[in-house]
This record gives C-alpha cells, structure tokens and sequence, in this order.
C-alpha cells in the first residue's frame, strides 16, 4: 500500500487525515496556498523586492500605509513608502502604486487610451511590437497599458502624436500597478533605452 504525501512538505500524512486531505497540517496548508499566490503573481521580482509601494485612492491620490493610519503619500518621500508585502496586505484605497526612484532605473511607459472595446489600437500595437520580453500590463481604466521596464528619461514626459498618447517616467512620480498582464507579458524587467529613444 503506498503511503500518502503532504502536497507541500511530502512528509507521511497523519493516520487519521480524511481520504481526501492534501496536506499534513494547517501550517503547511498556508504555505502551499502563499506559494501559488507567489507564483501566480505577475509583478517582477525587481519591482516587488523594493520598497517602494504605496496605495492609490480611486482619484489615483497616493496613500501611505505606514502604521495603523492611512495617509497621503508623496513620491518623492521615502518614509511614506512601504514593502510590496504590506501594500498588498493593505485594503486602503482602490490599488497598489510603486514609486519610481533615479536609483533604480525602474521606468514605465504609459500608453492611455491604447485599448478601445478590448482591442489595442493601431498606434499602441506599433509600440508593444518594438518591445524586448519586459512586463506589460492594463492600466486601472481597461483602456491604457503600462510598459516597464530599465531605462533614463532624465525628467518625466507627455507626447502627443496624432492618436497617441504617450507618457514616459523614470522618477519622482508613482504609477498605479494592478497586475493584469496584457497579453503573454513576463514577469520581468527588460532594457527599454532604445523604445524611449525612439519615443522622444
């Protein structure tokens, strides 16, 4: 007769678990239950290691989490910042925000109004085809896409080109991140030096 295994830990199951139990405790229960949270988690570990997050309100208002009480934020004010964890675990607000700082070289790409009635205009999917494997996802409207990725602005930028609407951060500025992947986007960090460079 084989003996059954703990889905998580692979440890021998307790004698009396029911038929159909899959794990050995409560403790490894949660465990497995973090680890397909983790797993399943599209924002890239550069961004998610860092702390520099922060809640939104629904008017995109940065919200500190620090401590009990919720407060206003600020980007350029790293003690009103938190982990990626702690927002996470936060319900302040309506999302998540991470902060982009000139330490890190984290930049995001926001292309608004680029989605209409579920497909990514003409303009917009120019853009993404240019793209090296970085993360990309939907913006909180359904309508716009934030690209992420390395790269240098030097001070944010607003273009405008026919249709497009195009706006590039590098720091001093938070961007809402709701992790809904657009598309098959990894869930890593690519150089971006050369679209901005043909951005600007």
């Amino acid at each position: 007769m084989t003996t059954k295994r703990c889905e998580h830990c692979r440890g021998a199951m307790p004698v009396l678990a029911r038929a159909h139990a899959r794990y050995c405790s409560g403790r490894c229960r949660t465990a497995a239950c973090r680890n397909r949270q983790k797993a399943s988690d599209p924002v890239p570990a550069a961004m998610t290691r860092r702390r520099q997050w922060v809640r939104h309100t629904d008017r995109k208002v940065p919200l500190s989490v620090n401590g009990r009480h919720t407060t206003p934020a600020s980007s350029t004010d790293p003690s009103s910042w938190c982990t990626y964890k702690a927002a996470c675990r936060s319900s302040a607000g309506a999302g998540l925000g991470f902060v982009l700082t000139s330490e890190d070289r984290v930049v995001c790409i926001d292309l608004d109004h680029a989605i209409v009635d579920g497909e990514l205009r003409p303009w917009a999917r120019a853009i993404v085809k240019k793209l090296p494997s970085t993360y990309v996802e939907v913006s909180p409207s359904g309508t716009g896409l934030h690209i992420w990725g390395y790269g240098s602005v030097g001070r944010g930028r607003k273009l405008r080109r026919g249709e497009a609407a195009i706006e590039v951060y590098d720091w001093g500025r938070y961007i809402t991140v709701t992790r809904r992947p657009f598309e098959d986007a990894p869930s890593e960090l690519a150089d971006l030096s050369r679209v901005i460079a043909d951005l600007l």
